[in-house]
């Protein structure tokens, strides 16, 4: 049986995104455990997850750099009150899923080159650790995720290639990627991020808890396997 594709659409700048990328890996953690899933036990390496490009603010300029809080009020002319309530609220739902985030010190920016380097990381196998690096880097350590040589050191970081990574984020090699991505999630009518589309048929929208993800992933396995 082929491998089971799971695609999300995501932003790094989200953060119900990386809570929906913590849900998903402790979904196919699940799906190892036949008392969690209802269905036999399930092979999670007969899954393989891809990341795509989402952007929430695509029109904010590349030279950004200023605090989350500061964008949203200024920006979306939300109250300040209004925008630490959603904050401490989403601060507690990551604590639950084992994340750390401080707005405090988080950094909004374009995101476009984040997701450039993301389809880079996936050409040389390392997308999935490259999209844990980079949320972390947003929600946690306050990097600047517009900044090509902040992101260039993430890259390094994580053993990619630092010469190569910078040549293919200030060439735009994988800028068309990314446009692609978009235009399928407004093919899909994807309006909200993280989505999950499962063998390309079935769509689950938003951080579903692990056990719900589990399920979803494990009946289209079962599926499969009938077929």
């Amino acid at each position: 049986m082929s491998t089971l594709p799971i695609d999300v659409w995501s932003d790094i700048a989200c953060p119900w995104c990386y809570i929906g990328k913590r849900n998903l890996d402790a979904a196919l953690v699940l799906l190892q455990d036949s008392n969690a899933v209802d269905s036999n036990a399930v092979d999670s390496n007969a899954v393989s997850v891809d990341f795509h490009s989402y952007l929430l603010a695509p029109d904010t300029p590349p030279e950004t750099d200023a605090p989350e809080i500061d964008f949203l009020v200024q920006s979306k002319g939300m109250p300040a009150d209004q925008v630490r309530q959603m904050f401490a609220h989403v601060t507690q739902v990551a604590a639950d899923a084992g994340l750390h985030y401080d707005f405090d010190i988080a950094r909004h920016a374009n995101t476009r080159k984040a997701h450039e380097l993301l389809h880079y990381a996936k050409s040389v196998g390392r997308q999935a650790d490259m999209a844990e690096r980079l949320f972390a880097a947003h929600f946690t350590e306050g990097k600047r995720l517009g900044d090509v040589n902040e992101l260039t050191d993430l890259a390094a970081e994580i053993g990619l290639d630092r010469d190569d990574v910078e040549n293919a984020l200030r060439t735009g090699t994988y800028a068309n990627v990314v446009d692609a991505d978009l235009d399928q999630a407004s093919a899909y009518g994807i309006s909200g991020v993280p989505f999950f589309v499962i063998d390309g048929r079935y769509g689950i929208s938003g951080a579903q808890p692990p056990e719900v993800l589990a399920q979803a992933i494990g009946r289209v396995l079962s599926e499969r396997a009938e077929t």
